[in-house]
């Protein structure tokens, strides 16, 4: 039985965690992580060789500072005689031949440039070519004619030919990135050197279904009481606190559900480096605890399992760490790496074991940023407030943030006029992994929205402009293409997918578990289906959101995707695949693998009712009185009804009717009388949708 843990026997020795570890594999004890346990007798032999050698490694030190100051200091010396040398060699009364010249004039050359490289569009004109390379229209023309290419200046050129007239220039042309406006002005983020980069505090994103207890937990870790202020103890917004650990501070988001932490990582804005997921002791993992978990490993984040409500009788944590194991978290003391910590958000038992263990994986993922430089970061949350105007919740995730700042977010533009943290104190400045919330801001930013810092407040409004000129159209255009059934062949062929990420919704659990394991049988040796969530219900937005962050085809069995889900699904470009039948998803997964889809024909809606009262009729049998709710019904077109969001039927409409009179079609807003063919079990509040098939060519 191990006595001792290596992150235990760490903090003994004051010493890193990962330190450690390879001290002890150099000495062959073989240990998987920091949560790893030893023996009685390798701990007492650590030790001890660790005191042994801390002064030798001292002195190693020392000398190998030494040993690099002697090496610079030989190679400035190197240098400067071969300056000196050149200088010599230049003198005009030295007899040197003309060989011996130009070697020495192309060695100052390489000393005194390195090779240009410039970057320019796909097929530039002829002037945008000479304008990249600094040279005239006329120079390039002539060199196209020496190439026999009769170009005018308005011209396109192809990028080889442009490669090839540039290279003639020694400068080397590379191919322009798309980069939206923010990255064009501001640039990429730069690497820092190690020697800038500084600790920064961990932040870390509660997450978990609904009453499990997260914003209670964090009450109880912030000493505070955020439920009491939310309309009926329900988190309506993301918050962002600061909480001190034995010194050492730690950022927490609270998020209303998981939607706001997909759409944070589908712009772009990957903010939180640790997961807490909250699961109630005597609930269990529920639907919104999968789909956290879901979203979570798709972004990548560690793990920790806070199991809440422990003061309850019936309390149940090993019925939790099964139940985890069905999604891949396997907990510590059952041989796996997800740390699980029983807490009490009530009595506040639990706490500074989940703490700690923040704080360790925080010290394994070694977390730096440079705080020496203009701040980015993201914006958390955003509201309009009476008083004060636009306020915004950011984070900072490089940099250092004061007030006087001009700042742009997306469309938003300003001076920081105040800055105050999560516990409403002014603050001048705020590092990174701080929380602030800014005043000063033009208009009210979107939640996820990088922020940076510009030069100054002219510069910023006019970054802004741009932002608002650009068309949206073209911003849909430019993102990634997302993975379809129709063209998922040409996709593999060309290499751009090896994995096919599949989101899964159907009318019962067993549904799910069926499609998921058929579907991925399917796998091959060019492409793996993965299924990153399965559920029961309808399509939601939250499912396009998860599907379009991870570039995934949704596929869903009897059960249809809610209108606004089905709306931004058209809008993010994202696959909905709608099947009755098991076999037939399969078939086009395995035909769409092959390259060898059928032209097929595609459903187009034609409108929406909902059911509002029903007739009895002798010889025609329940006549469904509905109104229409948007779009149109026609006569025989196809119906199909759906009831909590599940489809009870699908089937042709056998008539139409206003009042006692047979129509051609009924439009929005009006009541119609409805009679499905061969069906009538019908309830008051059902909805049908009223649709036809349209052959579409592939």
């Amino acid at each position: 039985m191990p006595n001792i843990r290596i992150y235990e026997l760490a903090k003994m020795l004051k010493i890193e965690n990962k330190e450690l570890i390879e001290k002890l594999k150099e000495l062959g004890i073989e240990v998987k992580s920091h949560m790893s346990g030893l023996k009685e007798e390798d701990a007492a032999v650590v030790m001890e060789v660790f005191g042994l050698k801390q002064n030798q490694n001292t002195i190693i030190a020392q000398e190998k500072t030494i040993e690099e100051q002697k090496t610079e200091q030989n190679k400035q010396e190197y240098q400067n005689n071969k300056k000196g040398k050149h200088k010599k060699e230049k003198n005009p009364k030295q007899d040197f031949s003309k060989a011996e010249e130009k070697q020495i004039a192309e060695e100052e050359n390489t000393e005194e440039e390195d090779v240009a490289v410039k970057y320019i569009n796909e097929n530039p004109t002829v002037k945008e070519l000479a304008e990249v390379l600094g040279k005239n229209a006329s120079e390039i023309v002539k060199s196209l004619m020496k190439k026999g290419i009769m170009a005018a200046i308005n011209q396109n050129i192809e990028f080889d030919m442009a490669v090839a007239i540039a290279e003639e220039f020694d400068i080397i042309l590379e191919k322009e990135e798309e980069k939206d406006i923010m990255q064009e002005v501001f640039g990429q983020e730069e690497e820092d050197d190690e020697r800038d980069l500084k600790e920064r505090p961990p932040v870390v994103v509660v997450m978990g279904h609904v009453d499990h207890g997260k914003t209670s937990l964090l009450d109880s870790i912030r000493h505070s009481s955020v439920t009491s202020n939310e309309a009926g103890g329900i988190t309506q917004h993301i918050g962002a606190y600061t909480v001190q650990i034995d010194g050492k501070p730690i950022t927490f988001l609270d998020t209303p559900g998981h939607e706001a932490f997909t759409a944070m990582r589908m712009r772009g804005a990957q903010i939180t480096d640790i997961a807490v997921l909250v699961v109630a002791a005597d609930d269990g993992v529920m639907p919104q605890t999968i789909e956290a978990i879901n979203h979570a490993k798709a972004a990548g984040v560690d793990i920790i399992v806070a199991i809440n409500k422990m003061d309850k009788p019936s309390a149940n944590p090993d019925r939790v760490k099964q139940e985890l194991t069905e999604y891949g978290l396997l907990a510590e003391d059952w041989g796996g790496e997800t740390i699980c910590v029983p807490v009490s958000a009530v009595n506040k038992e639990g706490i500074d074991q989940l703490l700690e263990m923040i704080t360790l994986v925080a010290e394994m993922k070694e977390l730096k940023a440079n705080p020496n430089k203009k701040a980015r970061g993201a914006i958390v949350e955003a509201q309009l407030d009476k008083g004060r105007g636009s306020v915004a919740t950011v984070l900072v995730q490089n940099g250092t943030l004061h007030v006087g700042d001009p700042i742009v977010a997306g469309s938003a533009y300003g001076k920081i006029r105040a800055m105050t943290d999560d516990k409403g104190r002014r603050v001048k400045k705020a590092g990174p992994s701080t929380p602030v919330e800014i005043l000063g801001l033009s208009e009210v930013p979107t939640a996820g929205d990088t922020f940076y810092v510009a030069e100054n407040e002219k510069q910023a409004r006019q970054v802004a402009e741009s932002v608002v000129a650009k068309n949206r159209e073209n911003l849909i255009k430019d993102t990634p293409q997302k993975v379809s059934l129709d063209d998922l062949f040409t996709q593999i062929q060309s290499g751009n997918v090896k994995d096919l990420n599949v989101v899964v919704k159907a009318d019962v659990q067993g549904s799910v578990e069926a499609v998921r394991q058929s579907l991925e049988r399917l796998s091959n040796e060019e492409v793996r289906i993965r299924i990153i969530h399965g559920g029961v219900g309808t399509i939601t937005e939250s499912d396009v959101m998860l599907a379009s962050a991870s570039n995934a085809i949704i596929i869903g069995f009897n059960v249809r995707p809610e209108p606004a889900a089905k709306l931004f699904a058209d809008e993010e470009k994202v696959d909905v695949r709608l099947y009755r039948v098991i076999y037939n998803a399969i078939e086009d997964i395995t035909a769409a693998m092959k390259g060898m889809l059928d032209p097929v024909y595609e459903e187009k809606v034609l409108g929406h009712a909902e059911i509002r009262q029903l007739f009895k009729a002798s010889g025609v049998g329940n006549i469904a009185g509905s109104y229409v709710l948007d779009g149109k019904f026609e006569r025989n077109c196809q119906a199909r009804i759906t009831r909590d969001g599940i489809v009870i039927f699908e089937g042709e409409l056998e008539s139409l009717k206003r009042f006692k009179d047979d129509v051609k079609e009924v439009a929005a807003g009006y009541e119609c009388g409805l009679v499905f063919k061969k069906f009538n079990d019908i309830k008051v509040g059902d909805f049908v949708e009223a649709f036809k098939m349209v052959e579409v060519p592939r």
